[in-house]
């Protein structure tokens, strides 16, 4: 049987990401946040204690990242936007093991971090929007598919609530005393395909996924009596590759 990191495409040249930061740091950064506003969780049995993950979140405000990485039942390496690497929260997000995605163009070391990281047995995190906004997955990128089917990995889908209030920018954060609800779903599962994988074949499967998701933030909105913060306001729209799965099925 071929190791892991030697099918296609090729991880066992990649570099894992930094991770001492992002496992000694979280028992502090919870007790910081804690101090200014609540973080509930929900559902969080339901993650695999072990092996492969790959975490699905929506994506509604600027806080969602690090709550994810500090608050999940394990530690998150997030594919995070490569704007965000610059000076000294450049330096922290790659101490921390957070993943620089080129959104514009190919990022195949991205890809191959990310594989690498499932490979190993840890977790991904993906924001399938690829930007802030409403929350509602009405966009849906085809990259968390794409690592289920390349891995087995299981897919938790998480819906966040309170990171943003209504009305309020893309950078704001929960305000000081509210509460912020971090919902997690039972795993989805895919059945592993070895290269090739085809386009149609990952847009089903994220299709799939979306529908899936959709179902849970239901499930999220009943349990918690919380909504999702509505769009932002019109000037704080930031552009994102036109790559989502629609309503009506993948273009």
């Amino acid at each position: 049987m071929i190791p892991a990191h030697r099918e296609l495409p090729r991880t066992d040249g990649v570099r894992f990401p930094a991770r001492f930061l992002l496992h000694r740091l979280r028992p502090l950064a919870r007790w910081v946040i804690r101090r200014r506003f609540a973080v509930r969780l929900h559902g969080t049995e339901q993650v695999p204690t072990s092996g492969p993950v790959i975490f699905v979140s929506n994506h509604i405000g600027v806080a969602d990242g690090p709550l994810l990485a500090i608050f999940a039942p394990r530690p998150v390496h997030a594919l995070t936007k490569i704007e965000m690497f610059k000076g000294l929260l450049g330096w922290f997000l790659r101490a921390t093991g957070q993943i620089p995605l080129d959104r514009f163009r190919t990022d195949p070391g991205a890809v191959k971090t990310c594989l690498r990281v499932l490979r190993d047995g840890e977790t991904v995190g993906i924001y399938p929007e690829g930007r802030r906004g409403p929350g509602d997955l009405e966009r849906f990128h085809r990259g968390a598919a794409y690592f289920a089917l390349a891995t087995g990995a299981p897919v938790v889908p998480v819906i966040m609530f309170g990171t943003r209030e209504p009305g309020a920018g893309s950078s704001a954060l929960p305000p000081r005393g509210g509460a912020v609800d971090m919902v997690f779903g039972a795993p989805i599962s895919l059945e592993r395909s070895l290269w090739p994988r085809t386009k149609e074949q990952v847009e089903r499967s994220s299709m799939l996924i979306r529908e899936q998701m959709l179902v849970h933030l239901d499930h999220a909105r009943a349990s918690t009596g919380r909504e999702l913060p509505g769009p932002l306001p019109p000037n704080d729209i930031e552009p994102d590759p036109a790559t989502g799965v629609p309503e009506r099925g993948a273009p």
